[in-house]
């Protein structure tokens, strides 16, 4: 039967308000085969005829069935033949076409008709800027013609385009092209053909005016693939590093994981109006611009990185996604769980292991973890969902990825690599499960995974606390370790939890080496002796698992690691640790004067330390000088109070602004002096530039803010000037109308730098920040239809703590009225803007009122589309 339709999979029948639950456990294979698939597009931008050619043969291996059944989504059937004879007796189901057939082998014939203009979904077949393109995962094909629109249908393709040779120059879909042309009247065809088996959501077409950058790479077997990466004319100048950054994931991916890419060609699109990042599409992925163009005057250090680590995990994808794709959506991590380790680690090869770590950590805490503890929690292999697109979560990616770190850490690098090996021989060319991984590693890599299988099922992030004794020279450590109760799930099991940990001798400054202790048991006792003193615990080193911990620890040895512990994240979480250990009690409330004072001393003389080591390099410093954000603080808190955080976070950062004033100068001017390159001393120094001018604007806002000014005017790179217009967008200053007005008339033409000025605004500091969204709400610049727009406004706004949670609920407001504005044009997007306000339960009673009333506005409305209705309900439910 068919998963993505069966109405047996619903908890009852569904009304507009209430879509069906698909449930896992009721899988199975569907009933048809289709070994090949041929599809011929007449090409116009108002108007697009589809003809479909689908070969379908029983599946062996699935329950027979008399009828063929192709999902589809607002598109209707012109005509529907089978073996060649137009038939009648079709039906609809909803928006399913339902075909008889006898058994045996068929071609059943489908022509559809879509408008791409009217797509403002931007699922399936749309315009963007003239240019057409697609975007089918997780289930847009559906929305171009009738299709078993799932991914353990895997066919091959052959796509022949014809269309105005003036409008579309360029056509391009997956595979290697085969066949191209020109008619009499005006138009142009091209034939690709892609020899590889894959599901519908990996298929991809793009016709369009436009330009490319060419190169090509030799594989490991001396194939020589062509390589293009297609841009808008005027872009191109933007595409080396992207080039670049291909080319070096190619390498690394046959280096690191023994993978060749198989096709004769790989292109790359940049396209402006996209939902996502990028696409993975076999031999043709799709980009948001945002992923592709870069150059020093356009693009911070931040996005260099960015364009880098998405070109590598969407080519990764090419092994961990394509040629072993998933069985069904609930398997989804699978590939990209897998694939964001993949990318995280060739991130770490490129930038530097220990930075790169500490990113991810953060991403993972500022993301994740709330989405752990809130109510839209869920395991990395969910059990059910009512729309996918909104499992495309943190826990998916970030989660997923790190608990496939974690058997790495288990079993080390080679025998992960035995593993992995195993589960790409084993499972090549199939629809595969996260057991099916599971399973390959076991048995490559020598694990026994019977209890880490735990980590697939269960939900949340589990709390480790630990204690040390120390007597006559024998340090034991307690460790227990819990799971809290999430949706569905009250009851947890203990999880096996890899923590590399070292005891260090206070007096020395060293440690004997690090050791990986498995704890798999609510409480378990480990003894280390030897000691001639009590030693100093360095924790989950390398943040080798996705907890959190609470541990026994005095803010002197939190001084101490912070100053001397050799693993780079240890020795940021120690910094962190005593910054959040201060901020939670002050933000409380019940924080003495003198406690007070005695905290900031000591996170005085650690950052005092960090700020003047000459040993540390200033990619290391500039991490080690941020300071944690609210929502972080926030998740220490059962309760929390994000007015009284964000206050205690500004006070602290003006205390070390004035404290530090002629170290933070001295260091400002000293990596001032650096020229700009992308390697990483100067990208380094540039960190800490701005980093060092976010304390002394707090410290002192006046003369920070001739400060931020002299930078904004004297950078020769984007990462300089956004980092001063950061600083002068939260200050209530002449220079900050300057700068801001001087940036939109300098970028005005460039779309993703118009992005970075709204963004800025949005996310700033300043105690105007809501009137200010309100106006840019109304900038001429500003649309409801490119997802990158609303984002940089909105989303920016939603994450920025003091203004969301304003005191009279009017931040809750504004984002309830974009979700409802949004919903009917894109509401994929429309339901990313839910999770913030579905964060009540964790605030304080008078706000956490507020932001139910506005959910509950939000699901009043009668026509609100299952993707935000799904997030609203499960946000408003117990």
């Amino acid at each position: 039967m068919d998963i993505a339709t069966n109405p047996e999979m619903a908890d009852a029948a569904p009304t507009p308000h209430e879509p069906p639950v698909i449930r896992r456990e009721d899988y199975t294979p569907f009933a048809w085969a289709l070994p090949e698939t041929r599809l011929a597009f007449d090409l116009g931008v108002e108007k697009t005829r589809v003809t479909s050619s689908l070969s379908v043969e029983p599946n062996l291996a699935a329950e027979p069935s008399p009828v063929l059944r192709l999902n589809g989504d607002g598109i209707t059937a012109a005509q529907v033949t089978v073996d060649g004879s137009e038939i009648s007796d079709w039906t609809m189901d909803g928006s399913d076409l339902l075909v008889p057939l006898s058994a045996g082998a068929h071609v059943v014939g489908i022509v559809t008709e879509i408008d791409p203009s009217a797509n403002s979904q931007l699922m399936g077949l749309y315009a963007s800027g003239g240019m057409l393109c697609t975007q089918c995962e997780a289930e847009g094909f559906r929305r171009i013609t009738f299709f078993p629109d799932r991914p353990d249908v895997l066919s091959t393709y052959t796509v022949t385009m014809t269309g105005p040779k003036s409008l579309f120059p360029v056509l391009l879909s997956n595979g290697n092209q085969t066949g191209e042309g020109q008619n009499e009247d005006g138009t142009h065809w091209a034939e690709w053909h892609d020899p590889w088996p894959k599901p519908s959501y990996l298929f991809a077409l793009v016709a369009g005016d436009l330009v490319a950058n060419t190169d090509s790479f030799t594989t490991m077997s001396g194939r020589e693939v062509d390589l293009a990466i297609y841009v808008r004319d005027g872009d191109l100048p933007r595409t080396d590093h992207a080039m670049r950054s291909l080319i070096k994931s190619m390498e690394w991916d046959e280096q690191v994981f023994g993978r060749e890419y198989d096709l004769d060609v790989f292109n790359i699109v940049a396209v402006s109006d996209f939902n996502m990042g990028a696409m993975e599409n076999k031999g043709l992925n799709v980009f948001n611009t945002k992923y592709v163009l870069a150059d020093a005057d356009t693009a911070t250090d931040g996005d260099f990185d960015g364009v880098e680590g998405v070109i590598a995990h969407e080519y990764f994808h090419n092994w961990s996604g394509n040629r072993i794709t998933c069985q069904d959506w609930f398997q989804l991590s699978l590939k990209e769980g897998f694939t964001v380790l993949r990318d995280q680690m060739f991130s770490q090869d490129m930038q530097g292991e220990a930075v790169k770590r500490i990113e991810d950590v953060r991403i993972l805490r500022g993301v994740q973890f709330p989405e752990d503890s809130g109510p839209l929690a869920h395991p990395i292999r969910p059990d059910s969902f009512r729309e996918i697109s909104n499992f495309y979560t943190a826990t998916i990616y970030n989660k997923g990825a790190e608990v496939i770190r974690m058997m790495r850490t288990m079993c080390g690098p080679e025998a992960f690599r035995k593993g992995t090996d195993l589960y790409f021989d084993r499972h090549d060319g199939e629809a595969a499960t996260c057991e099916d991984f599971i399973t390959a590693m076991e048995d490559g890599a020598g694990l026994d995974l019977t209890q880490f299988r735990l980590w697939y099922s269960q939900a949340g992030t589990p709390k480790v606390t630990v204690t040390m004794d120390y007597t006559d020279g024998e340090a034991s450590l307690t460790v227990h370790q819990s799971v809290p109760a999430t949706p569905g799930q009250p009851i947890k099991k203990p999880m096996p939890i890899p923590l590399k940990i070292a005891l260090f001798d206070p007096a020395t400054g060293t440690h004997r080496g690090e050791e990986l202790l498995l704890c798999n048991q609510a409480e378990q006792r480990f003894t280390f002796d030897g000691f001639a003193q009590k030693p100093v615990l360095s924790v989950n080193r390398g943040f080798s698992a996705p907890v959190t911990i609470a541990r026994e620890i005095e803010d002197h040895e939190l001084v101490f690691l912070a100053a001397n512990d050799d693993d780079a994240f240890a020795r940021y979480e120690a910094m962190q640790d005593l910054v959040v250990r201060h901020l939670t009690a002050a933000s409380s409330g019940g924080l003495s004067d003198e406690a007070r004072d005695a905290a900031r001393d000591a996170i005085g003389t650690a950052f005092g330390a960090i700020i003047t080591d000459s040993a540390l390099d200033d990619s290391m410093r500039g991490e080690l000088m941020m300071l944690p954000s609210i929502t972080y603080l926030a998740e220490q808190q059962e309760v929390a109070d994000p007015s009284a955080i964000h206050q205690q976070r500004e006070d602290l950062k003006a205390w070390l602004g004035v404290r530090f004033a002629k170290e933070l100068a001295a260091l400002h001017d000293r990596v001032s002096q650096l020229e700009f390159s992308l390697e990483k001393a100067a990208r380094g120094a540039r960190k800490v530039k701005t980093q060092a001018l976010v304390y002394l604007a707090s410290g002192d806002p006046e003369s920070g803010s001739k400060a931020a000014a002299r930078q904004y005017d004297a950078a020769d790179n984007m990462t300089d000037r956004q980092g001063a217009l950061m600083v002068l967008a939260g200050l209530g200053t002449a220079a900050r109308t300057d700068k801001l007005i001087d940036f939109h008339r300098r970028y005005a033409d460039n779309e993703l730098v118009v992005d970075k000025w709204f963004a800025l605004q949005a996310s700033s500091l300043h105690p105007k920040a809501i009137e200010h969204v309100k106006a840019l709400a109304e900038h001429k610049d500003f649309t409801l239809r490119n997802p990158n727009r609303v984002r940089s406004l909105y989303m920016a706004f939603a994450a920025n703590p003091h203004a969301f949670h304003a005191e009279d609920g009017e931040g809750y407001r504004l984002i309830a009225d974009l979700i409802i504005a949004l919903d009917p044009i894109n509401p994929q997007t429309a339901a990313r803007f839910v999770s913030p306000l579905g964060r009540w339960r964790r605030i304080e009673p008078k706000r956490a009122a507020l932001m139910r009333e506005q959910l509950e506005r939000i699901a009043a409305v009668k026509t609100l589309s299952r993707d935000t209705f799904e997030q609203v309900s499960r946000s408003l439910g117990d």
